[in-house]
């Protein structure tokens, strides 16, 4: 990530739920709901403390459920309201449901998901099949590896969403991020207001306009709706290049929807994604300093997923070792897969080599990254094979 010199704002140390707490009063959310859950619930109770203290003028909501949090705030963001929640893992599968709806009814709503593995055996440390199950929701869904990113990314998620009117899922590693603290630049409130203005719409229920939102709909029209989600998911594309931008121009900070490190003349590419990414950088610097070429790719947005942009990265002559903290039972990794598809078009798939560890929270050494860039940097890789690494026999 490239930066800029930041002339204005402060430096804390939080952790990522802060962050996310400090990101949604700076947005200035007018309605939050929370739902106790763990590894979540620090963000919750920082939201609340500014609530009570007047630092923030939002109505916030204690609800009985997850599903309830997300219901909440259909209906509120329906009446033109900016609005936040938080969960994680069995709380985000409850929502399901609603997920769904909130998209349906194009509504520009946040959530925070702290990924957490699903259950059972039960389980409160992280992996992503809570969000990436949720992946055909129609939710953009973005997976960042600092606090710092934490904090921005959700101002950009409320930008992006309330230009394509649709809502947007910002994921953080449950303990790694959520509770790891890091030095954190907090801008003036005014120059987050310059860059996230007040939420506007015209659709919205209005007493005194008074109109339906999510009725029932005929075959003869329920696909022009679902046409229109999609032609939304395309825009976002472009729209996010707009934001992260507009962001830099701001905050001094440059993102991209993929951050790119030591791929000039690698010959073995990581590809990965959330908390993993920072692992795999330190390894690849330590390889670097051993004469190793290898770099990496690590993907923020998920969805819409950047397939253009991916291809004009890979290169034939390069083996890509994709490392997934998740899994698609009876096809392997998620982002294996996508990565797959995405390169399928240009025949560089058959370079590609999915890997599914770290589930659960168990801990991916930059051992563990130099150990497999040895296993698979040379010799025979199979398209469509899918590798379990740590597996207790």
């Amino acid at each position: 990530m490239k930066a800029k010199t930041v002339t204005t704002g402060s430096k804390m140390l939080l952790n990522g739920s802060q962050a996310a707490a400090h990101a949604v009063r700076a947005a200035r959310a007018e309605v939050i709901t929370t739902y106790p859950i763990v590894p979540q619930s620090l963000i919750a109770k920082q939201l609340l403390e500014f609530c009570s203290k007047g630092e923030l003028q939002a109505r916030y909501v204690s609800v009985e459920s997850a599903h309830s949090a997300l219901s909440t705030l259909i209906g509120a963001s329906a009446t033109g309201a900016r609005t936040f929640t938080a969960t994680s893992s069995q709380g985000l599968a409850l929502m399901h449901e609603m997920l769904h709806w909130a998209v349906g009814d194009r509504l520009p709503i946040v959530i925070a998901n702290v990924n957490r593995a699903l259950g059972a055996p039960w389980s409160i440390w992280v992996d992503h099949n809570d969000s990436l199950s949720q992946r055909d929701t129609g939710w953009i869904q973005f997976y960042v590896s600092s606090c710092q990113e934490v904090f921005d990314t959700i101002l950009q998620a409320y930008r992006l969403g309330e230009i394509v009117q649709l809502p947007v899922m910002v994921n953080l590693d449950g303990f790694y991020l959520s509770h790891t603290i890091e030095p954190t630049i907090l801008p003036e409130l005014a120059e987050v207001d310059a860059f996230l203005p007040p939420y506007q719409t015209e659709w919205r229920l209005d007493p005194q306009k008074p109109r339906s939102i999510g009725n029932l709909t005929s075959p003869d029209y329920y696909l022009e709706f679902r046409y229109k989600i999609q032609e939304a998911m395309d825009a976002a594309k472009a729209v996010t290049n707009d934001v992260y931008q507009e962001f830099e121009s701001h905050f001094g900070r440059h993102y991209g929807s993929l951050d790119c490190y030591e791929l000039e003349d690698a010959k073995t590419v990581f590809i990965t994604y959330a908390t993993m990414a920072q692992t795999v950088k330190h390894a690849v610097r330590e390889m670097r300093r051993e004469g190793k070429k290898v770099g990496l790719i690590r993907i923020r947005m998920f969805r819409p997923f950047p397939a253009e942009n991916l291809r004009q990265l890979v290169r034939s002559s390069c083996r890509y070792i994709v490392l997934d903290r998740n899994v698609s039972f009876g096809a392997g990794g998620i982002f294996g897969q996508e990565i797959r598809a995405a390169l399928h078009s240009q025949a560089l798939d058959s370079g590609v080599v999915s890997i599914t560890l770290g589930l659960g929270g168990r801990d991916v050494s930059p051992a563990m990254i130099k150990e497999i860039a040895a296993k698979y940097s040379e010799g025979e890789v199979f398209a469509g094979d899918h590798y379990w690494e740590g597996v207790r026999s």
